[in-house]
């Protein structure tokens, strides 16, 4: 029986690694995906080694910002606006490919010298609307936008996604990330220790991620951005989204009917809020210590949330209109069911804040 119980918790503990976002059809070499794994291990560790011995410069702290007229923001083209998004007719040269994380990537320039991260996978489509969402509740995101198809001279074959790749050189189903050279990267915040704990404004946002279901709240997919001299608290890869939370047996991302089957709102208990975020693994898999007691934490991020905080951001969603939140989805590519689908959902996911 120990034996037994041993074997289910190594192999649990494998299924809660990172698993890669290919299609079913093909599976990446296992050289390549621990790769991309060793590759994201070297980032956590520099990332905490800044963290530890080289403070961040003087400068303002911000992880909101107030709009007016929110229902006036334009959601199909996001933080970028139109301006910003990548031309119908650009042409863009691959630079090379980005080994970090655990989905595809690479970056590329276009005919303007604007630089672009190239995203593949199952978050694509996911991570674009969910920035809309978060632009719309006034905080700080990435400027990505989904296309369906992405000509690349002198693409070479990917290690990783190269089953998004035609024949023909043409790339399907990609988030494009504008990278800017005036935004630079300071450093990556921890949901426990920065300065905004217990503030209106950061349980705001952590409300946001079990709207849209985010169930990857690693510390190295929070980064802080220096821009006109302030630093900007950003949730800088919302891609595991609009899915299921769970343990890695049961999560999804960008799965309709998974998003509508599940729960919202866990609990009321007096002034406060629990909402719901499944992440850790099941007790067999607690061989792997530090992965268990990471994703136990990870739960505790929309747990104890004030009801009042809730209630001041449902009432900033609701000044959404209806359009507004399906062009959140119709700029991720989704199909028309999918869109009047997750629409209902965030709908109803507003009206449940305003009923706190």
């Amino acid at each position: 029986m120990a034996i037994l119980l041993f074997a289910t918790a190594i192999c649990l503990r494998a299924q809660d690694e990172p698993k890669q976002d290919e299609p079913q059809q093909e599976t990446e070499p296992k050289k390549d995906k621990q790769q991309g794994k060793n590759e994201e291990t070297k980032s956590e560790k520099k990332e905490g080694q800044r963290k530890k011995g080289d403070p961040l410069p003087r400068l303002r702290a911000v992880i909101w910002h107030p709009t007016i007229d929110v229902n006036q923001l334009n959601l199909f083209y996001g933080a970028g606006g139109k301006e910003d998004a990548p031309s119908p007719d650009a042409k863009y040269k691959f630079k090379k490919e980005d080994m970090h994380g655990t989905s595809p990537k690479f970056d590329v320039e276009d005919d303007n010298g604007i630089k672009w991260r190239v995203k593949l996978g199952q978050e694509p489509r996911a991570e674009t609307a969910a920035t809309r969402l978060l632009f719309a509740a006034g905080y700080f995101v990435d400027e990505d936008y989904y296309v369906e198809e992405l000509h690349v001279e002198g693409l070479r074959p990917l290690k990783r996604g190269q089953s998004f790749v035609t024949n023909d050189g043409v790339v399907h189903g990609a988030r494009l990330e504008r990278r800017m050279k005036e935004v630079k990267k300071l450093g990556t915040w921890d949901w426990f220790k920065n300065p905004f704990v217990g503030t209106k404004e950061f349980n705001g946002l952590r409300i946001m991620m079990a709207l849209v279901n985010n169930w990857d709240l690693k510390t190295i997919n929070d980064s802080i951005y220096e821009v006109d001299q302030q630093a900007e608290y950003v949730v800088s890869d919302v891609g595991a989204t609009f899915g299921k939370t769970g343990d890695p047996l049961r999560r999804s991302k960008s799965d309709l009917k998974d998003y509508e089957d599940s729960k919202f709102i866990d609990k009321l208990s007096g002034d406060f809020v629990d909402f719901v975020l499944h992440s850790r693994p099941p007790l067999l898999a607690a061989i792997n210590i530090p992965n268990y007691e990471k994703r136990t934490r990870m739960q505790e991020v929309t747990k104890h949330i004030p009801r009042a905080d809730a209630k001041w951001l449902g009432e900033r969603l609701s000044q959404l209109t209806e359009q507004q939140i399906r062009d959140c989805f119709r700029a991720g590519g989704y199909t028309q069911e999918e869109v009047d689908g997750y629409s209902a959902v965030i709908q109803n996911r507003i009206a449940a804040l305003n009923a706190l």
